[in-house]
Order: C-alpha cells, then sequence, then structure tokens
C-alpha cells in the first residue's frame, strides 16, 4: 500500500474516533462546553468520513483505470458488505441492550438503509458502481467535474428544505451517491492520474498548506452563518475534505515507512464499525474519571482505539472474522513519484 494513502486513511480514522469521542463524551457528561472553537472543531472533524470514501476511489482509480477485474465483487461483498450487514445487526442489538424499548427488527431494517454509522459503505459501493460505468462509457474528466457539482449541490438545495418528508428523511438523503458525486469524480481524476498528480502535489507542496486554511476558513464563514450542525452533509465541508487530502498526499510522500501508521490503517475499516459501539458503554466511565471535557475526550479516544484494534484482532483470529471486521491484511504497493530536486 502506498504509504501516503495509508496515512490519510489513518488520519481520516483518527479524526472520526475523535469526533465521536466528542459527541459520547457529550452524552454522558450532559452537554458541550459552550465553546465556539469546541463546536468548529467538531464540524471540521467531519471531513473524515468523505475522505474515507475519496481514499476508496483513488484508490480503485489508480488500479483499475480502465475497467475493473472479474474477482472485483466477490472480494468486496465479503470483506466490506458483509461487515457492514454485521454491524446493522450488531448496532441494534447494543441499542436493545442499552434501552429495550428499542424494536430490533425496525431498527436493523433502517440500518441496511444506512441509518447508522456504517452508512459510508452503502457510498462507496455505490462509486464502485460509477466507477465501472465512468470507465465502461470512457466518460470524460473533462465533463465529469462540473455536471458532479451541479448534481451535488442540487443534492444538498433538496436536503435543506422544508418539507416535512425531506426533515424525516434526512439520515436516508444522505447516502444516495448524487450527495457524494463531486467526491467521486475529484477523486477519480486524482486516481487515475496518481503519479502526475502525486508528483504536482510533490512540488508545490507548500501551496496546500493554504488551500486547507482558506478551506478551514469558508467552514468557519458557514458555521457563523447558522450552518452550525455537526455531520458529513455539509457542502462546505467538499473544499475542505479536498484541501486535507491533498495536503496529506503531498507532505505524506516526504514521509519514511511508519509501522503505527500502517498498522492502524489496515484496522481503519474494523475501527470505523467497532468504535462506536465501544464509545457507547465505555463513555460513562470515562466522563466519571474526569472534571474536564479534554480529559475525558481524550480518555475516550485512547482508550476506544486501543479497545476497537484488540477486539479487531481477536475477532480476526476465529474462522470467518474476516466477514465481521474486514480484511486486516493488505498488501502492500508502491507507486514510483519523482521527489523535486530542490527540498
Amino acid at each position: 500500500m502506498i504509504k501516503e494513502w495509508n496515512l490519510l486513511r489513518t488520519i481520516a480514522c483518527l479524526s472520526i474516533v475523535f469526533l465521536h469521542s466528542t459527541s459520547q463524551t457529550a452524552v454522558s457528561a450532559g452537554g458541550y462546553p459552550a465553546s465556539e472553537a469546541y463546536s468548529v472543531l467538531r464540524v471540521a472533524l467531519c471531513y473524515a468520513t468523505p475522505t474515507f470514501v475519496i481514499l476508496s476511489e483513488i484508490i480503485l482509480a489508480n488500479r483499475y483505470p480502465d475497467a475493473l477485474p472479474k474477482n472485483f465483487w466477490q472480494k468486496r461483498l465479503k470483506w466490506i458488505l458483509a461487515p457492514f450487514v454485521a454491524f446493522a445487526v450488531i448496532d441494534a442489538l447494543v441499542s436493545y441492550h442499552l434501552n429495550p424499548a428499542v424494536d430490533i427488527g425496525l431498527m436493523i431494517q433502517k440500518n441496511l438503509l444506512g441509518n447508522y454509522e456504517g452508512y459510508f459503505v452503502l457510498i462507496i459501493f455505490q462509486f464502485y458502481a460509477l466507477h465501472y460505468l465512468v470507465t465502461k462509457y470512457k466518460i470524460p474528466v473533462s465533463w465529469l467535474l462540473p455536471v458532479s457539482l451541479i448534481v451535488m449541490s442540487l443534492h444538498f438545495q433538496f436536503m435543506e428544505g422544508s418539507h416535512q418528508m425531506i426533515k424525516e428523511n434526512l439520515s436516508y438523503l444522505k447516502v444516495p451517491f448524487t450527495a457524494w458525486f463531486a467526491y467521486f469524480a475529484v477523486a477519480y481524476a486524482i486516481g487515475k492520474h496518481y503519479k502526475t498528480v502525486a508528483a504536482a502535489l510533490q512540488k508545490y507542496r507548500y501551496f496546500t498548506i493554504a488551500g486547507v486554511a482558506a478551506s478551514l476558513a469558508i467552514v468557519y464563514i458557514f458555521y457563523k452563518a447558522g450552518y452550525i450542525g455537526v455531520g458529513s452533509k455539509r457542502l462546505d465541508l467538499f473544499p475542505l475534505t479536498v484541501a486535507v487530502s491533498l495536503f496529506i498526499l503531498a507532505w505524506g510522500q516526504r514521509m519514511k515507512g511508519n509501522r503505527v501508521i500502517n498498522l492502524i490503517s489496515n484496522y481503519s475499516f474494523g475501527i470505523y464499525l467497532v468504535h462506536w459501539q465501544v464509545q457507547r458503554y465505555l463513555a460513562s466511565y470515562t466522563a466519571e474519571l474526569f472534571e474536564q471535557t479534554y480529559l475525558q475526550v481524550f480518555s475516550l479516544f485512547f482508550i476506544t482505539l486501543i479497545l476497537s484494534m484488540c477486539i479487531i484482532k481477536l475477532v480476526s483470529l476465529l474462522p470467518g472474522g474476516s466477514y465481521l471486521v474486514g480484511n486486516i491484511q493488505r498488501k502492500r504497493r508502491s507507486v514510483s513519484v519523482p521527489l523535486p530536486k530542490t527540498a
């Protein structure tokens, strides 16, 4: 696996766990701190889920720029869709254990439609289908990018409607590919021409810092304008997600291989599915240990990360364990990207 891809996946994974640590701490501690900076940070951390989605297509477009291999769907059904289905059930069972009034059957049905933290898997599978269509019909990026931006913008405008039906189904309206179409187009362009893009990012890597700063400013402007909802279904997260991804892809090329980063990267899919359930049980204990919010959040974050990885390792040793937590053994690949003569 390319080292900057591992770094991007790891940082996105840790951001998700940290964001949810703030959420679960608030549930157990009785609310969020009255801090604008804290609130904006939580909004900005929502870049992480779209980053997972972007990276999936970057890798796909890089490996299969012309067509998908014959065994493509079989592997994804076993190691991506099967864990999604398994945790749709597990999430319902945990909810029932915490609240016996929960209708397990109805909740499983809703979860399978994307009404739990594993919803991004449904988006990724739609990206697989889009990738198949784009490569089969050789749709040019010059056409794909503007159309995808228009479609995604229209989807977000629709989601902001005041109709009662829209309000009641917001959790499902974030699942259709139209809400993520521009992410796909950008990721497809990056992945298909990755050697060229990576070399350019390496050469102009300092500009990626400005890109992150500008995109964070956009998020802050939206926040001050009243868009304070914490979630990935925000249009202002698109430039932030792209900017952060380019920043990490640029500077990650200069990083030496790191075992911890590679390990977390390999476990990232399982961590994404497992950590939410761990935190639902753990947050009340970490909230009682400390009075300060930052200690409550950080303790929940670190303990959750360690416990999640231990659970994933133990489950992976069981027969068929990879169908629950995904494949944690990835082959390493490399892409030759020339470094500039001047550092």
